[in-house]
Parts: structure tokens; sequence; C-alpha cells
């Protein structure tokens, strides 16, 4: 079986971690950084969307606020990335616009890929920016997260980013050049795995086990990010981030570990909205607005003739025709008391109804399913 070329990717999501971009004195490793931005660059020139899940603020504040290498208070740690992510927003920044590409910063929590209202705006926002060409620079927000709602690890977060994108290709970079069956620092006959097909118990186990000392910010949280990249339909690959220019030397054949998934983004996404989510409330439409949507058209509020329901925006509602037959579902773009003022409305005239400027769609199209796209396996 041949490796996955990545520049048959259309959007890519890239972890890096701090031990690979900041030195223990707590100083950028620049030459580092410069020669990977030079591979996102290319992978970018090829027509790739980029986004980049960065870890360092903390490492890097801790540094100028001379708290030293013991464990931090919470508080303190907070503090410490508050001062390191200015530095390390304006590190990517910097080295990207060297290549004429503008970077964004996105600090997220955890509710912001768990709750269903945040999941869109925040999953609009890193559409909007990716269709300008900006790359996104994420890290979770250390600022304000507390041990009870974080995410824990920067494996996780850049699988749940590559999910609420709908990225084909999450690449972990780690001081490892992969999955052996083994932790090869122990086990002299530990074999490298280069492709993993489907992550099961067997798998796991290679990773430690739930168990083991190794499963915190070890190999196990590359397998629980594995599981979360691959459900959403993107390949994962783990590769050895420690040398310069660590992405072009994967395309140019490093050994890396892939993880397969059975799906893509798009159909993942469709089972998940069409297949799992219960649904709040129900949307009547005319038979103009049921034949655009199966034309591939997002369904605006003119074209909605009755509203049932006690919904909030995010959630999942059926949309049925006229005769009350079902024909699609979708996550709607608002409360269900704003929906029933702006039902059978033109766009233009949401902000008078609403006294704000809301979604042109009640359901875009990229947050639509038809009836039988979302349930098949």
């Amino acid at each position: 079986m041949n490796n996955p070329d990545l520049l048959s990717f259309r959007r890519i999501v890239i972890k890096v971690g701090s031990s690979l971009l900041v030195e223990k004195s707590g100083g950028l490793k620049e030459p580092w950084l410069k020669a990977l931005v030079d591979d996102i660059a290319d992978l970018h020139r090829a027509g790739a969307d980029i986004l980049v899940v960065s870890s360092g603020a903390i490492a890097m504040g801790r540094a100028v606020l001379k708290l030293g290498k013991r464990a931090l208070e919470l508080e303190e740690a907070q503090a410490a990335a508050a001062v390191g992510q200015i530095a390390l927003a304006r590190a990517w920044s910097e080295s990207l616009a060297g290549h004429g590409i503008t970077a964004a910063q996105i600090l997220l929590t955890y509710g912001d890929t768990e709750e269903r209202r945040r999941y869109l705006n925040a999953r609009a926002t890193i559409g909007t920016l990716l269709g300008h060409r900006a790359i996104p620079v994420i890290n979770e927000n250390d600022t304000v997260a507390t041990q009870e709602i974080r995410y824990g690890d920067n494996d996780r977060l850049a699988a749940r980013v590559g999910t609420m994108a709908s990225a084909d290709c999450v690449i972990l970079l780690s001081d490892i050049d992969g999955l052996f069956t083994a932790p090869p620092q122990k086990d002299p006959r530990a074999e490298f795995v280069p492709i993993v097909p489907r992550i099961t118990a067997a798998i796991e186990a290679m990773a430690g086990g739930a168990a083991s000392e190794l499963s915190r910010g070890g190999m196990m949280t590359k397998i629980e990010a594995g599981k979360i990249a691959t459900s959403g339909g993107a390949i994962m690959l783990i590769a050895n981030g420690t040398k310069l220019h660590p992405v072009r030397a994967v395309r140019e054949g490093a050994r890396c570990t892939w993880f397969l998934s059975s799906s893509t983004p798009v159909t993942a996404r469709k089972r998940w909205i069409g297949g799992t989510l219960e649904p709040r409330g129900t949307l009547t439409v005319d038979d103009g607005a049921a034949s655009a949507m199966r034309a591939g058209k997002s369904l605006l509020p003119a074209g909605v003739r009755r509203v049932e329901g006690a919904f909030t925006r995010g959630d999942c509602v059926v949309v049925r025709a006229i005769d009350g037959g079902e024909i699609a579902r979708g996550l709607v773009a608002y409360d269900a008391v704003d929906a029933v003022q702006i039902a059978g409305r033109s766009t233009r005239d949401i902000e008078a109804v609403l006294g704000y400027a809301g979604a042109k769609e009640i359901i875009h199209r990229d947050d639509l399913v038809m009836s039988g796209e979302g349930t098949s396996s």
C-alpha cells in the first residue's frame, strides 16, 4: 500500500508542540520555524488550505516572567500564556509574512468545539479566513481555561480543529517517527508501524493502553486524536518534527505513521448531521425551496412556510415539504423565536425585522443533508 501524497490534500492541519518550537531557555527556535514555514508555504502555493495548531505560549511566557523550571500554579500558567501568546503570534505572523501569507490568531476553549452554537461561530470564522487564503494559527486559550474545561493537549485540539474545519489531513509533528508495536525506548524488538488502516484495541495497546504511564501526553493522546480525526473523515499522520523541513521530509518519503479513514470530511459530516443528532424542531418549506435544496442550494428564509419546535441556533432541525414528507435535516442558523419572525421574508429584510444582521441562510448548504445522504455508513 502506497503512502498518501501530501499534495493531494485540500485542507491540512499541522500541529506543532512546544519542544519543537521553543528552546529550554524559553527562546524561539528560529531556524526550525523558518524551515517549517517554508514547507507550509510550499503546500499553500500548491493550493492547500493550511491551519496551524501551535503550542509554545506558556513555555515562552514563563521565561519572560522568570518563573523558572518548576511546576506552575494555574494562575502562573495563565499569566505565562498571556505574555507568551503575544510573542508566539508575532513569530508566526512575521514568518508567514515573509512568504506573503497573512496569519490569523484564534484562541479556543473546550466549549468552542463541543457546543454547537460556538462550534458554528468558530467554523464560520475559520472558513472565512481560509477563503481569504489566510493561515489561522490556533492554540488553546490557556489564559482562561481551567483543568476542568480544557482539551489537555494539542494533539486532540488539532484533531477537533480538523473536524470543525472539514480538513482531510491532520499532521502531528512529534519527537518520534510514528507508532511502534511497543515503546522503542523500552523494547529493542519494537517494530515500526507505517500504516494503520483502522484504530483497533491492538493499536491502542501498542500506544500503552488507557492505564499506562504513557497515556498522559504521550502516544495514547495521539491515538485518541487519531480516533477523532479519522471519524471526521481526515487522514492523520504522526511524523518526526525534530529536523529542519519536517513536512518536506514527509513529502520526500521520510518514515511516518499514517492513520487512514474510511470516509471523507463531507460524508462524515453528513452522517453526523443526518444520522446522529437529535432534531429539535421542524421547518416546513415551499416547493421552490425544496427544489433549490435538491439542487445544492442553501435554505433561505423566504422559502420557509412554518416553524415548529423550541430549537436554538446550531440545533439540528427536520426540513419538511408542504405535504409533510421529510426532505432534509440541517443545523439551523437562528433560534426558533427569530426563525418565526423571518420565515417567508427576503434576506434583505432580516436586519430590519430582527434588529441585527444575521446569516443570509436559515440553513447553509454546508450544514444541510438531504434525506438519505446522512444515514449510510
